[in-house]
């Protein structure tokens, strides 16, 4: 484990709900005064947003939900690969196809133990056996507030999860 402890969400591209999850949890360890103590980060396992910025939408969700604004703008897709393991202690997959090719990609069993379904820290979602979160970039606002939705679900799973890593 690093200090800071380092957490990667990843999904498809880097533009929808990885760096919404990135930023709704950056946030949300702050207000658990958490902050100096964990990064959190964000990737794609494919190449085809390389670059770009976060889905107009994405921003959009997250304003409206009051999310405070650490670099909405500077915000580029960028891509996890093997290699990525060695700088991250827990990776959070935002879908089943993610978690399969991070399971792909790592290394070592020391690697996968690393990867997590982001909702597999929301009891809801684990009693309803829904972990998996779909991609709102082929919907419109509604599939958005979704995603936010089951994000912050998460965060407290998330947050409890860290601390006992972390012993704080």
């Amino acid at each position: 484990m690093s200090e800071p402890y380092r957490i990667v969400v990843v999904c498809w591209g880097n533009i929808c709900r990885s760096p919404m999850a990135e930023f709704v949890l950056r946030q949300q360890f702050e207000d658990a005064g958490l902050g100096d103590r964990v990064e959190i980060s964000s990737a794609g396992t494919s190449t085809e947003e390389l670059g770009r910025p976060m889905d107009r939408r994405t921003i959009a969700v997250m304003e409206r939900n009051q999310v405070r604004n650490s670099g909405f703008g500077e915000k580029r897709a960028i891509q996890f690969r093997s290699e990525s393991f060695e700088d991250v202690d827990l990776v959070l997959a935002a879908d089943h196809i993610h978690e399969r090719i991070l399971g792909e990609r790592a290394r070592s069993g020391d690697d996968h133990a690393k990867v997590r379904m982001l909702r597999s820290f929301d009891p809801a979602a684990v009693a309803a056996g829904t972990l998996g979160m779909d991609d709102p970039w082929y919907g419109d606002d509604d599939d958005f507030d979704i995603t936010y939705t089951e994000i912050v679900a998460a965060a407290p799973g998330i947050i409890g999860f860290v601390r006992q890593q972390i012993g704080a």
